[in-house]
Protein backbone atom coordinates (compact mmCIF):
# COMPACT_ATOMS: atom_id res chain seq x y z
CA UNK A 1 0.00 0.00 0.00
CA UNK A 2 1.38 3.38 -1.11
CA UNK A 3 1.69 5.65 2.08
CA UNK A 4 0.00 9.08 1.55
CA UNK A 5 2.87 11.32 1.93
CA UNK A 6 3.95 9.95 -1.80
CA UNK A 7 0.86 11.81 -3.02
CA UNK A 8 2.40 14.82 -2.16
CA UNK A 9 5.07 13.99 -4.33
CA UNK A 10 2.67 13.22 -7.07
CA UNK A 11 0.80 16.42 -7.14
CA UNK A 12 4.03 18.64 -6.96
CA UNK A 13 4.89 16.97 -10.28
CA UNK A 14 1.43 16.96 -11.91
CA UNK A 15 1.51 20.86 -11.32
CA UNK A 16 4.68 21.83 -12.31
CA UNK A 17 4.71 19.77 -15.99
CA UNK A 18 0.54 20.72 -16.51
CA UNK A 19 1.58 24.16 -16.21
CA UNK A 20 4.25 23.76 -18.83
CA UNK A 21 1.94 21.70 -21.23
CA UNK A 22 -0.56 23.98 -21.40
CA UNK A 23 2.07 26.04 -23.44
CA UNK A 24 3.04 23.15 -26.26
CA UNK A 25 0.63 25.28 -28.82
CA UNK A 26 1.96 28.79 -27.51
CA UNK A 27 5.44 27.29 -27.03
CA UNK A 28 5.78 26.32 -31.06
CA UNK A 29 4.23 29.73 -32.27
CA UNK A 30 7.13 31.46 -30.12
CA UNK A 31 9.83 29.44 -31.30
CA UNK A 32 8.66 29.66 -34.83
CA UNK A 33 8.06 33.75 -34.83
CA UNK A 34 11.03 34.12 -32.78
CA UNK A 35 13.90 32.05 -35.01
CA UNK A 36 11.94 31.32 -38.46
CA UNK A 37 15.29 30.14 -39.63
CA UNK A 38 16.75 26.83 -38.50
CA UNK A 39 14.09 26.72 -36.15
CA UNK A 40 15.00 22.86 -35.66
CA UNK A 41 18.68 23.90 -34.41
CA UNK A 42 18.04 26.77 -31.97
CA UNK A 43 15.43 24.49 -30.24
CA UNK A 44 18.15 22.16 -29.60
CA UNK A 45 20.68 24.91 -29.02
CA UNK A 46 18.20 26.38 -26.38
CA UNK A 47 17.47 22.66 -25.05
CA UNK A 48 21.12 21.99 -25.13
CA UNK A 49 22.08 25.20 -22.73
CA UNK A 50 19.65 23.78 -20.36
CA UNK A 51 20.37 20.40 -20.50
CA UNK A 52 24.09 20.98 -19.69
CA UNK A 53 23.45 22.84 -16.73
CA UNK A 54 20.98 20.72 -15.26
CA UNK A 55 23.63 18.05 -15.85
CA UNK A 56 26.07 20.29 -13.78
CA UNK A 57 23.77 21.16 -10.99
CA UNK A 58 22.15 17.70 -10.30
CA UNK A 59 24.70 15.98 -7.79
CA UNK A 60 24.89 19.19 -6.11
CA UNK A 61 21.32 19.46 -5.45
CA UNK A 62 20.96 16.06 -4.71
CA UNK A 63 23.82 15.96 -2.39
CA UNK A 64 22.71 19.26 -0.45
CA UNK A 65 19.14 17.42 -0.04
CA UNK A 66 20.83 14.48 1.51
CA UNK A 67 22.18 17.34 4.03
CA UNK A 68 19.58 19.57 4.62
CA UNK A 69 15.86 18.08 3.24
CA UNK A 70 14.02 17.51 0.42
CA UNK A 71 11.70 19.87 0.84
CA UNK A 72 13.56 23.04 0.02
CA UNK A 73 15.39 22.09 -2.87
CA UNK A 74 11.36 20.97 -4.06
CA UNK A 75 10.39 24.73 -3.85
CA UNK A 76 13.41 25.28 -5.36
CA UNK A 77 13.88 23.49 -8.30
CA UNK A 78 10.17 23.85 -8.84
CA UNK A 79 9.87 27.97 -8.57
CA UNK A 80 13.35 28.37 -10.97
CA UNK A 81 11.53 25.54 -13.41
CA UNK A 82 8.53 27.63 -13.75
CA UNK A 83 9.93 30.94 -13.75
CA UNK A 84 9.81 31.27 -17.49
CA UNK A 85 6.94 30.89 -17.95
CA UNK A 86 5.30 34.26 -17.67
CA UNK A 87 8.04 35.93 -19.26
CA UNK A 88 6.38 33.93 -22.69
CA UNK A 89 4.57 37.00 -24.09
CA UNK A 90 6.07 39.44 -22.04
CA UNK A 91 9.74 39.04 -23.81
CA UNK A 92 10.21 36.09 -26.23
CA UNK A 93 14.28 36.61 -26.26
CA UNK A 94 14.22 36.69 -22.15
CA UNK A 95 11.93 33.68 -22.22
CA UNK A 96 14.16 31.16 -23.94
CA UNK A 97 17.42 32.68 -22.28
CA UNK A 98 15.42 32.02 -18.71
CA UNK A 99 14.37 28.52 -20.31
CA UNK A 100 18.54 27.92 -20.81
CA UNK A 101 19.67 29.49 -17.15
CA UNK A 102 16.70 27.07 -15.53
CA UNK A 103 18.53 24.22 -16.20
CA UNK A 104 20.49 25.04 -13.36
CA UNK A 105 17.65 23.82 -11.13
CA UNK A 106 15.25 22.02 -13.52
CA UNK A 107 16.09 18.64 -11.91
CA UNK A 108 12.80 18.14 -10.03
CA UNK A 109 12.82 14.83 -10.71
CA UNK A 110 15.90 13.61 -8.59
CA UNK A 111 14.96 15.39 -5.82
CA UNK A 112 11.20 13.57 -5.85
CA UNK A 113 12.55 10.16 -6.99
CA UNK A 114 14.79 10.95 -3.25
CA UNK A 115 11.67 12.24 -1.78
CA UNK A 116 9.96 8.76 -2.08
CA UNK A 117 12.49 6.30 -1.55
CA UNK A 118 12.53 8.37 1.90
CA UNK A 119 9.08 7.55 2.81
CA UNK A 120 9.08 4.15 0.90
CA UNK A 121 10.16 0.42 1.67
CA UNK A 122 12.30 -1.35 -1.33
CA UNK A 123 8.87 -3.81 -1.99
CA UNK A 124 6.97 -0.40 -2.80
CA UNK A 125 9.59 1.89 -4.04
CA UNK A 126 9.00 0.41 -7.56
CA UNK A 127 5.41 0.97 -7.71
CA UNK A 128 5.56 4.36 -6.15
CA UNK A 129 8.09 5.53 -8.92
CA UNK A 130 5.81 3.90 -11.72
CA UNK A 131 3.10 6.33 -9.69
CA UNK A 132 5.14 9.32 -10.19
CA UNK A 133 5.94 8.56 -13.71
CA UNK A 134 2.65 8.03 -14.67
CA UNK A 135 1.88 11.50 -12.87
CA UNK A 136 4.32 13.07 -15.13
CA UNK A 137 2.01 11.38 -17.99
CA UNK A 138 -1.78 12.15 -16.64
CA UNK A 139 -0.19 16.11 -16.51
CA UNK A 140 0.35 15.80 -20.27
CA UNK A 141 -3.11 13.71 -21.13
CA UNK A 142 -5.29 17.20 -21.24
CA UNK A 143 -3.13 20.12 -21.09
CA UNK A 144 -1.95 20.47 -24.22
CA UNK A 145 -5.27 20.33 -25.47
CA UNK A 146 -6.74 22.86 -23.24
CA UNK A 147 -4.06 24.97 -23.72
CA UNK A 148 -4.43 24.54 -27.87
CA UNK A 149 -8.29 25.61 -27.44
CA UNK A 150 -7.61 28.01 -25.29
CA UNK A 151 -5.16 29.97 -27.58
CA UNK A 152 -7.24 29.41 -30.48
CA UNK A 153 -10.28 30.81 -28.86
CA UNK A 154 -8.67 33.74 -26.04
CA UNK A 155 -5.40 34.02 -27.21
CA UNK A 156 -1.69 33.15 -26.14
CA UNK A 157 -2.06 35.39 -23.52
CA UNK A 158 -4.53 33.89 -21.44
CA UNK A 159 -2.96 30.69 -21.76
CA UNK A 160 0.19 31.95 -20.03
CA UNK A 161 -1.62 33.80 -17.38
CA UNK A 162 -3.37 30.27 -16.33
CA UNK A 163 0.23 28.72 -16.66
CA UNK A 164 1.67 30.96 -14.15
CA UNK A 165 -0.87 30.51 -11.73
CA UNK A 166 -0.80 26.95 -11.63
CA UNK A 167 2.91 26.94 -11.22
CA UNK A 168 2.16 29.72 -8.80
CA UNK A 169 -0.37 27.24 -6.90
CA UNK A 170 2.42 24.45 -6.95
CA UNK A 171 4.60 26.51 -5.11
CA UNK A 172 2.52 27.23 -2.25
CA UNK A 173 0.94 23.53 -1.71
CA UNK A 174 4.99 22.63 -1.46
CA UNK A 175 5.21 25.83 1.40
CA UNK A 176 1.85 25.21 2.86
CA UNK A 177 1.39 21.12 2.43
CA UNK A 178 4.48 19.27 1.65
CA UNK A 179 5.76 18.01 5.02
CA UNK A 180 9.80 16.85 4.69
CA UNK A 181 10.51 13.60 4.43
CA UNK A 182 14.23 13.21 5.05
CA UNK A 183 13.60 12.15 8.71
CA UNK A 184 14.70 14.49 11.72
CA UNK A 185 17.90 11.79 12.79
CA UNK A 186 19.20 11.50 9.86
CA UNK A 187 19.81 15.04 8.74
CA UNK A 188 20.80 16.11 12.48
CA UNK A 189 23.44 13.44 11.99
CA UNK A 190 24.57 15.46 9.23
CA UNK A 191 23.57 19.64 9.08
CA UNK A 192 26.25 21.43 9.20
CA UNK A 193 28.58 18.80 7.40
CA UNK A 194 30.98 20.09 4.71
CA UNK A 195 29.57 19.24 1.00
CA UNK A 196 32.98 18.75 -0.64
CA UNK A 197 33.64 19.75 -4.27
CA UNK A 198 33.90 15.94 -4.93
CA UNK A 199 30.45 15.43 -4.16
CA UNK A 200 29.37 18.13 -6.31
CA UNK A 201 31.29 17.52 -9.60
CA UNK A 202 29.27 15.74 -11.48
CA UNK A 203 32.42 14.23 -13.36
CA UNK A 204 33.67 12.88 -10.75
CA UNK A 205 30.36 10.98 -10.28
CA UNK A 206 31.06 9.45 -14.09
CA UNK A 207 34.26 8.83 -12.44
CA UNK A 208 33.00 7.01 -9.73
CA UNK A 209 30.65 5.17 -11.64
CA UNK A 210 33.73 3.64 -13.37
CA UNK A 211 34.67 2.28 -10.20
CA UNK A 212 31.54 0.19 -10.04
CA UNK A 213 30.34 -2.27 -12.91
CA UNK A 214 26.80 -2.81 -12.01
CA UNK A 215 25.78 1.27 -11.67
CA UNK A 216 28.30 2.09 -15.05
CA UNK A 217 26.30 -0.35 -16.67
CA UNK A 218 22.70 1.18 -15.37
CA UNK A 219 24.32 4.80 -16.30
CA UNK A 220 25.34 3.44 -19.92
CA UNK A 221 22.35 2.10 -20.19
CA UNK A 222 20.30 5.53 -19.07
CA UNK A 223 21.89 7.29 -21.70
CA UNK A 224 21.46 5.52 -24.81
CA UNK A 225 17.71 5.00 -24.10
CA UNK A 226 16.83 8.85 -22.74
CA UNK A 227 19.73 10.29 -25.44
CA UNK A 228 16.93 9.73 -28.19
CA UNK A 229 14.13 9.97 -25.94
CA UNK A 230 14.88 13.71 -25.14
CA UNK A 231 15.50 14.68 -28.77
CA UNK A 232 11.91 12.76 -29.61
CA UNK A 233 10.59 14.63 -27.07
CA UNK A 234 11.87 18.18 -28.08
CA UNK A 235 11.16 18.16 -31.54
CA UNK A 236 8.19 15.54 -32.01
CA UNK A 237 5.25 18.06 -31.88
CA UNK A 238 6.97 19.76 -34.88
CA UNK A 239 7.50 16.98 -36.63
CA UNK A 240 3.95 15.39 -36.63
CA UNK A 241 3.01 19.11 -37.88
CA UNK A 242 5.36 19.23 -40.76
CA UNK A 243 6.00 15.87 -41.92
CA UNK A 244 2.95 13.60 -41.30
CA UNK A 245 0.84 16.96 -41.72
CA UNK A 246 -1.06 16.20 -38.36
CA UNK A 247 -3.49 19.39 -37.34
CA UNK A 248 -2.73 21.22 -34.08
CA UNK A 249 -5.69 19.75 -32.55
CA UNK A 250 -4.84 16.39 -33.75
CA UNK A 251 -1.85 16.36 -32.00
CA UNK A 252 -3.59 17.48 -28.67
CA UNK A 253 -5.49 14.30 -29.28
CA UNK A 254 -2.78 12.19 -29.96
CA UNK A 255 -0.58 13.57 -27.02
CA UNK A 256 -3.87 12.70 -24.45
CA UNK A 257 -4.27 9.40 -26.20
CA UNK A 258 -0.49 8.36 -25.56
CA UNK A 259 -0.51 10.32 -21.78
CA UNK A 260 -3.71 7.79 -21.07
CA UNK A 261 -1.99 4.80 -22.21
CA UNK A 262 1.22 5.71 -20.14
CA UNK A 263 -0.36 5.99 -17.13
CA UNK A 264 -2.31 2.30 -18.12
CA UNK A 265 1.36 1.01 -18.33
CA UNK A 266 3.57 2.84 -15.48
CA UNK A 267 0.69 1.74 -12.95
CA UNK A 268 -1.50 -1.20 -13.42
CA UNK A 269 1.12 -2.89 -16.14
CA UNK A 270 4.53 -1.74 -15.19
CA UNK A 271 3.78 -2.86 -10.85
CA UNK A 272 2.47 -6.12 -13.00
CA UNK A 273 6.09 -6.98 -14.28
CA UNK A 274 8.24 -5.94 -11.53
CA UNK A 275 6.29 -8.71 -10.02
CA UNK A 276 6.11 -11.54 -12.76
CA UNK A 277 9.56 -10.77 -14.53
CA UNK A 278 11.66 -8.76 -11.94
CA UNK A 279 12.96 -5.23 -12.25
CA UNK A 280 16.06 -6.28 -14.72
CA UNK A 281 13.76 -7.69 -17.06
CA UNK A 282 11.12 -4.92 -16.76
CA UNK A 283 14.07 -2.98 -18.22
CA UNK A 284 14.62 -4.82 -20.87
CA UNK A 285 11.07 -5.50 -22.04
CA UNK A 286 10.90 -1.45 -21.96
CA UNK A 287 14.06 -1.30 -24.34
CA UNK A 288 12.53 -3.87 -26.78
CA UNK A 289 9.36 -1.45 -26.68
CA UNK A 290 11.69 1.63 -27.24
CA UNK A 291 13.31 0.07 -30.55
CA UNK A 292 9.85 -0.70 -32.09
CA UNK A 293 8.47 2.76 -31.28
CA UNK A 294 11.73 4.37 -32.82
CA UNK A 295 11.58 2.47 -35.93
CA UNK A 296 8.45 2.75 -36.54
CA UNK A 297 7.97 6.83 -36.01
CA UNK A 298 11.14 7.09 -38.55
CA UNK A 299 9.69 4.88 -41.55
CA UNK A 300 6.09 5.98 -40.81
CA UNK A 301 4.88 7.89 -43.37
CA UNK A 302 1.34 7.82 -42.62
CA UNK A 303 -0.68 8.95 -39.56
CA UNK A 304 -2.24 5.79 -38.67
CA UNK A 305 1.82 4.81 -38.41
CA UNK A 306 1.99 7.64 -35.73
CA UNK A 307 -1.10 6.34 -33.52
CA UNK A 308 0.23 2.42 -33.53
CA UNK A 309 3.78 3.83 -32.95
CA UNK A 310 2.47 6.03 -30.21
CA UNK A 311 0.58 3.36 -28.20
CA UNK A 312 4.10 1.51 -28.46
CA UNK A 313 5.62 4.27 -27.07
CA UNK A 314 3.21 4.00 -24.21
CA UNK A 315 4.33 0.78 -22.98
CA UNK A 316 8.14 2.17 -23.65
CA UNK A 317 7.84 4.55 -20.97
CA UNK A 318 8.04 1.53 -17.86
CA UNK A 319 11.78 1.60 -18.75
CA UNK A 320 12.85 4.72 -16.75
CA UNK A 321 10.69 3.87 -13.51
CA UNK A 322 11.97 0.79 -13.47
CA UNK A 323 15.67 1.94 -13.78
CA UNK A 324 15.00 4.18 -10.70
CA UNK A 325 13.74 1.31 -8.94
CA UNK A 326 16.90 -0.88 -9.61
CA UNK A 327 19.37 1.57 -9.13
CA UNK A 328 17.63 2.80 -5.38
CA UNK A 329 18.42 -0.96 -4.62
CA UNK A 330 22.03 -0.20 -4.25
CA UNK A 331 21.91 3.12 -2.30
CA UNK A 332 22.31 3.97 1.37
CA UNK A 333 19.20 5.58 2.60
CA UNK A 334 20.84 8.79 3.13
CA UNK A 335 22.54 8.45 -0.25
CA UNK A 336 19.25 8.21 -2.56
CA UNK A 337 19.53 11.73 -3.25
CA UNK A 338 23.18 11.48 -4.61
CA UNK A 339 22.05 8.20 -6.58
CA UNK A 340 18.96 9.83 -8.56
CA UNK A 341 21.01 13.56 -9.06
CA UNK A 342 23.41 11.21 -10.69
CA UNK A 343 21.20 9.49 -12.59
CA UNK A 344 18.70 12.85 -13.63
CA UNK A 345 22.31 14.64 -14.41
CA UNK A 346 22.62 11.87 -16.77
CA UNK A 347 18.85 12.74 -18.31
CA UNK A 348 19.90 16.15 -17.81
CA UNK A 349 23.15 15.78 -20.44
CA UNK A 350 20.97 14.29 -23.09
CA UNK A 351 18.49 16.62 -22.61
CA UNK A 352 21.46 18.49 -24.05
CA UNK A 353 22.61 16.69 -26.80
CA UNK A 354 19.10 14.63 -27.22
CA UNK A 355 17.82 17.83 -29.44
CA UNK A 356 21.01 19.07 -30.82
CA UNK A 357 21.30 15.85 -32.21
CA UNK A 358 17.69 15.62 -33.44
CA UNK A 359 18.18 19.00 -34.91
CA UNK A 360 21.31 18.79 -36.56
CA UNK A 361 20.02 15.34 -38.42
CA UNK A 362 16.92 17.04 -39.16
CA UNK A 363 18.99 19.67 -40.97
CA UNK A 364 21.30 16.97 -42.82
CA UNK A 365 18.64 15.98 -44.04
CA UNK A 366 16.66 19.13 -45.04
CA UNK A 367 13.40 18.40 -43.03
CA UNK A 368 13.78 22.06 -41.34
CA UNK A 369 10.46 24.46 -40.50
CA UNK A 370 10.89 26.95 -43.04
CA UNK A 371 9.01 25.38 -45.45
CA UNK A 372 6.24 25.82 -43.52
CA UNK A 373 3.39 28.87 -43.61
CA UNK A 374 3.70 31.18 -40.96
CA UNK A 375 2.30 31.04 -37.51
CA UNK A 376 -0.14 33.51 -37.32
CA UNK A 377 -0.61 35.27 -33.51
CA UNK A 378 -4.04 34.79 -33.64
CA UNK A 379 -2.75 30.82 -34.40
CA UNK A 380 -4.57 29.09 -37.55
CA UNK A 381 -6.13 26.20 -35.83
CA UNK A 382 -4.93 23.62 -39.03
CA UNK A 383 -1.20 24.87 -40.39
CA UNK A 384 -0.10 23.07 -42.83
CA UNK A 385 2.67 22.67 -44.61
CA UNK A 386 3.85 24.05 -48.15
CA UNK A 387 5.78 21.44 -49.02
CA UNK A 388 6.20 18.14 -47.55
CA UNK A 389 9.68 17.03 -46.81
CA UNK A 390 8.79 13.56 -47.27
CA UNK A 391 8.94 14.43 -51.34
CA UNK A 392 12.57 14.88 -50.68
CA UNK A 393 13.66 12.00 -48.67
CA UNK A 394 13.63 8.25 -48.63
CA UNK A 395 13.38 7.85 -45.16
CA UNK A 396 10.95 10.39 -43.20
CA UNK A 397 12.16 10.33 -40.11
CA UNK A 398 15.98 9.61 -40.04
CA UNK A 399 16.68 10.78 -36.84
CA UNK A 400 14.34 8.39 -34.90
CA UNK A 401 16.30 5.25 -36.78
CA UNK A 402 19.64 6.73 -35.55
CA UNK A 403 17.68 7.13 -31.49
CA UNK A 404 16.42 3.41 -32.46
CA UNK A 405 20.38 2.03 -33.08
CA UNK A 406 21.34 3.33 -30.20
CA UNK A 407 18.34 1.90 -28.07
CA UNK A 408 19.97 -1.28 -29.67
CA UNK A 409 23.16 -0.85 -27.92
CA UNK A 410 21.44 -0.13 -24.58
CA UNK A 411 19.31 -2.97 -25.04
CA UNK A 412 22.74 -5.46 -25.10
CA UNK A 413 24.30 -3.11 -22.34
CA UNK A 414 21.02 -3.96 -20.03
CA UNK A 415 21.37 -7.60 -21.01
CA UNK A 416 24.70 -7.85 -18.23
CA UNK A 417 22.94 -5.70 -15.33
CA UNK A 418 22.23 -8.18 -12.38
CA UNK A 419 19.08 -8.73 -11.43
CA UNK A 420 19.68 -7.24 -7.91
CA UNK A 421 23.46 -5.70 -6.91
CA UNK A 422 25.64 -7.33 -5.38
CA UNK A 423 29.02 -7.81 -3.77
CA UNK A 424 31.11 -10.15 -2.50
CA UNK A 425 30.73 -9.54 0.68
CA UNK A 426 27.09 -9.52 0.72
CA UNK A 427 26.28 -13.32 0.77
CA UNK A 428 27.09 -13.19 4.83
CA UNK A 429 24.00 -11.09 4.75
CA UNK A 430 20.29 -11.75 4.60
CA UNK A 431 18.90 -11.20 0.82
CA UNK A 432 15.72 -10.07 3.01
CA UNK A 433 17.69 -7.60 5.45
CA UNK A 434 16.59 -4.23 4.73
CA UNK A 435 20.31 -2.29 4.17
CA UNK A 436 21.69 0.05 6.74
CA UNK A 437 24.28 2.41 7.45
CA UNK A 438 26.84 0.21 8.70
CA UNK A 439 25.88 -2.53 6.18
CA UNK A 440 29.62 -3.27 4.20
CA UNK A 441 28.00 -4.52 1.33
CA UNK A 442 27.22 -1.20 -0.51
CA UNK A 443 29.13 -1.11 -4.10
CA UNK A 444 32.13 2.02 -4.40
CA UNK A 445 29.96 4.70 -5.82
CA UNK A 446 27.58 4.91 -2.74
CA UNK A 447 29.86 5.48 0.06
CA UNK A 448 30.88 8.64 1.21
CA UNK A 449 33.07 9.03 4.40
CA UNK A 450 31.89 12.85 4.07
CA UNK A 451 28.30 12.61 4.57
Amino acid sequence: MIKCVVYHAVVVIFLEFFAWGLLTTPMLTVLHETFPQHTFLMNGLIQGVKGLLSFMSAPLIGALSDVWGRRSFLLVTVFFTCAPIPLMRLSPWWYFAMISMSGAFSVTFSVIFAYVADVTDERERSTAYGLVSATFAASLVTSPAIGAYLSAWYGDNLVVLVATLIALADICFILLAVPESLPDKMRLNTWGAPISWEQADPFTSLRKVGQDSTVLLICITVFLSYLPEAGQYSSFFLYLRQVINFSSTTIAVFIGVVGILSIVAQTLFLTLLMRTLGNKNTVLLGLGFQILQLAWYGFGSEPWMMWAAGAVAAMSSITFPAVSALVSQSADPDKQGVVQGMITGIRGLCNGLGPALYGFVFFLFNVELNTMDPIQGDYNIDPLPLHSPTERALIPGPPFLLGACTVVIAFLVALFIPEKPTCSSSSSHDEDTPPTASDEDFEPLLQDSIV
